[in-house]
């Protein structure tokens, strides 16, 4: 058994011909950009493509395959350089009577992924673009995600766009058929003490991931897996925590990082305190975006005691907030150290002092350690980490 580093939520922006596919998403994000970017920079052992469901995507993919520069594992999921990626596609699910909510499928292997495009081309207005509409019924989705062999995980589950508690419903058993569903991903502004507040979920493996429209982005949340090899099959297992294999480790944002920790107003961008207002008391507007952690305070049925099986939340914050950390020192970093999976876990930090300056390997030692004060965030700000500390 092995540890290894994954990030299960990565968007294509556009084809290598420069077709649309996440809209939303930076133009360099590629198919062949996502895997060189994961495995030679980023240091990911396994990452989730989750707009694989494209049919301009599937062209590129098959062609990759074909031509010998990817490679089918027998455990599922394709193999580039030391990173292997798991197909999927990220939807967008509606039950009468609710808001909307994006769920993750996964599957094993290409053909799989090629039959459920089949499938989705007949509920989807446009299948070329990513998250689209599913205009069937959900449980029609969760049966033929079964079928092909695939997992399905609800996104994000509490930002308040798009997302079941967020958006939808007080209760993920109001949505899905909870026996049918792998795990559930948190999002950038939840942690596990804020989210086994909810009965509900401690059932299930949480893993956390990037969710990542550009190539730094990715990498900003990640889970540590044990198991054998990076494949499929192995991932599975250790979702459903099975013959040994686990997620092990949750690296995600503290949640005060996050854009929508807080509940704030989106046009002046006060802090609100009090998230049953309506109204914001400093500019009057209406506007106003409720919070994850006000959300949470709002649906919670419980004390927030972790089921026996919860591995360690670790707030991870990314070096792009790092202090004094920008592009050029962090490719100055990436060249010393191989990657930034080794720059946040293993490089010393009189290393990394030698090759920058001493207060960036100050604090990413504080990072670490879980020392770094952060500001929150909300409304659709980021937090951000203070200098002086």
């Amino acid at each position: 058994m092995k540890t290894i580093f994954a990030d299960m939520h990565i968007h294509i922006g556009r084809t290598v011909d420069g077709l649309p596919v996440k809209i939303t998403a930076s133009r360099n994000l590629t198919f062949d950009r996502i895997l060189q970017e994961a495995s030679q920079r980023k240091g990911m052992d396994l990452i989730g493509i989750i707009d694989a469901h494209s049919p301009p995507v599937q062209k590129e993919i098959a062609t990759g395959l074909a031509d010998g520069r990817y490679q089918e594992c027998p455990g599922g999921g394709i193999r580039f350089g030391s990173t292997t990626v798991i197909l999927g596609a990220e939807i967008e699910i509606r039950r009468e009577g609710q808001g909307a909510a994006h769920v993750l499928a996964y599957f094993p292997h290409f053909e799989a992924m090629c039959r459920f495009t089949r499938f989705l081309s007949r509920y989807v207005r446009n299948p070329q673009l990513s998250t689209q509409r599913f205009y069937g019924s959900v449980e029609a989705l969760q049966n033929q995600v079964g079928e092909l062999g695939g997992l399905l995980v609800p996104a994000h589950v509490f930002t308040p766009f798009k997302s079941v508690y967020g958006n939808a419903a007080n209760r993920l058993s109001q949505v899905f058929r909870l026996d049918r569903l792998a795990a559930v991903e948190l999002g950038l502004s939840a942690d596990t003490a804020m989210a086994d507040r909810i009965r509900e979920l401690h059932t299930f493996t949480f893993i956390t991931n990037s969710d990542a429209h550009s190539l730094p982005k990715i990498g900003r949340e990640y889970h540590a897996v044990e198991v054998t090899t990076a494949c499929f099959d192995e991932w599975k297992k250790a979702l459903l925590r099975q013959e040994g294999r686990r997620v092990s480790a949750n690296y995600g944002l503290d949640p005060k990082l996050g854009k929508y920790h807080r509940t704030r107003c989106a046009d002046c961008d006060a802090l609100i305190p009090n998230a049953a207002e309506k109204a914001c008391p400093v500019c009057g507007s209406r506007n106003v975006v409720m919070g994850v952690l006000d959300r949470i305070e709002e649906i919670s049925d419980g004390d927030g005691a972790s089921p026996d099986h919860r591995p360690p939340y670790i707030h991870q914050v990314p070096l792009e907030f790092i202090p004094r950390l920008g592009p050029k020192t962090l490719d100055k970093l990436v060249e010393r150290f191989g990657s930034e999976m080794n720059i946040l876990h293993r490089a010393p930090l009189e290393a990394i002092a030698a090759v920058t300056h001493v207060d960036i390997s100050h604090y990413i030692g504080l990072a670490r350690q879980g020392r770094l004060t952060v500001e929150e965030g909300g409304g659709g700000v980021y937090g951000r980490v203070r200098r002086s500390q």
